[in-house]
């Protein structure tokens, strides 16, 4: 029998201790077959295993070897010049994606976690610990649910200006159904979004918001106002819901931490510095996220309905809509402007009647009256009113300042500004 030190893993213990049982014929070889998962046979070799050599005999000759499948050194070191290189600050998940797809190099990425951690490019996080919130399944069917937010974020990483993400995904599958980048958060943002998604999809059967004022008057004595935006959905028979929690729209807010990460690399990659070169390249990216990350619903049936509405049709519903009454003179004033109307002869059934003003966010104008599209002439057009920002939008007009001020760097009063004029003196 080897004196010494013998190194055994904790299976070859257990092979011992067994083997040693059916030498002192506590145990049968039966049962030591059982308990070992293996034959009659091999329970007898390693019996004679055991009495010619100890337990020396059960240790593994390769143990301390290089494997036959080792990955040579120079793969590694490749691998990892190429990842500092153009992949420093990837996880090693995405990193891995990239090096394999791109480059043609082929490990797990188990290995590259590991080759990372070794030389200081990757930490491995903690675990945290899990908050209780109580879970709720999915939905059945794709479109019968589907989670929108905004995400705010540095997305060009200071080569472009900050702006918001608008991010459609459905709760069936976690597909990601519409991206659109623009300026801020605003009922434009989501209104242009909600048209392409339309366009593409058909009509979802409800929305899962937060309580932003976008999707819901905050104010207990309005709690039957509808803002803008719902009241579009209420006209296309979408259904709004408003979650309580952010826990609640859980599908949206993981999705948002996945694109701050991997879709701000990947516009990096492309060279990508532009809200509309991003709006350009979210289809792309749109179709690699759901191929990678997408899940199949329970029940195959699609749950989008068709679009009733012409494009025409379509464009007043998703404009903003504001009510005011005709004059005896059937005009009517909006955003201090005068407009009346034409072609109604003297319109005796008009006056005092309640008109639609339908703005589209180019800026043009629509009468509506019973569905009814009202021809108008412009009388009177007054200098546009101050909008009002808040926490969400101030940035953006910040922005918007600057650069008229910098295309406009010796910008002078009027002559007839008051700050021009001669002061009087007091008498």
């Amino acid at each position: 029998m080897t004196k010494g030190v013998i190194a055994l893993s904790y299976a070859e213990l257990d092979r011992v201790s067994v083997i040693q049982s059916v030498i002192d014929r506590q145990t049968t070889q039966q049962q030591a077959a059982l308990a070992l998962k293996l034959s009659v046979r091999q329970v007898k070799r390693l019996t004679r295993l055991y009495r010619d050599h100890g337990a020396a005999g059960f240790a593994s000759r390769r143990r301390g070897q290089r494997p036959g499948n080792a990955i040579n050194d120079d793969i590694r070191q490749q691998a990892l010049a190429t990842l500092k290189q153009r992949y420093g600050d990837f996880a090693p998940t995405f990193a891995h994606e990239k090096l394999t797809e791109l480059h043609g190099f082929k490990f797990s990425v188990e290995t590259l976690r590991q080759w990372m951690m070794a030389d200081g490019l990757w930490k491995g996080k903690r675990r945290k610990q899990a908050s209780i919130h109580p879970s709720r399944p999915r939905r059945s069917r794709r479109g019968e649910m589907v989670q929108i937010d905004g995400s705010p974020h540095d997305w060009f990483e200071g080569r472009g200006p900050n702006c918001t993400l608008i991010v459609f995904i459905d709760d069936a599958t976690s597909e990601l159904l519409s991206l659109r980048f623009s300026p801020t958060e605003t009922t434009q943002a989501y209104m242009e979004t909600l048209r392409d998604y339309l366009n593409e999809h058909g009509r979802p059967a409800a929305l899962y918001s937060d309580k932003h004022s976008i999707f819901r008057v905050n104010r207990p004595d309005k709690e039957d106002v509808l803002t803008q935006f719902t009241r579009a959905l209420k006209t296309l028979d979408i259904e709004p819901i408003h979650a309580n929690s952010p826990q609640a729209k859980g599908r949206v807010e993981r999705a948002n931490k996945t694109l701050q990460d991997r879709l701000v690399k990947e516009m990096r990659l492309n060279n990508i510095d532009s809200i509309e070169q991003a709006n350009e390249y979210v289809h792309t990216f749109i179709a690699d996220y759901n191929r990678r990350f997408a899940v199949a619903a329970q029940n195959l049936e699609d749950a989008h309905r068709a679009v009733l509405h012409g494009d025409a049709e379509l464009g007043l519903i998703l404009s903003g809509h504001h009510t005011r009454k005709l004059s005896k003179n059937l005009t009517l004033q909006f955003r201090n402007t005068e407009y009346q109307l034409q072609g109604h002869g003297n319109g005796y059934r008009l006056r005092g009647a309640a008109v639609t003003v339908c703005e589209s966010f180019d800026g043009r104008v629509t009468l509506v009256h019973k569905g009814q599209e009202l021809t108008y002439r412009t009388l009177q057009k007054g200098e546009a009113a101050v909008t009002l920002a808040d926490e969400k939008t101030v940035r953006s007009h910040v922005e918007l300042a600057l650069q008229r001020q910098q295309q406009q760097p010796d910008w002078k009063p009027a002559p007839d500004h008051p700050w021009r004029q001669p002061l009087n003196s007091a008498p």
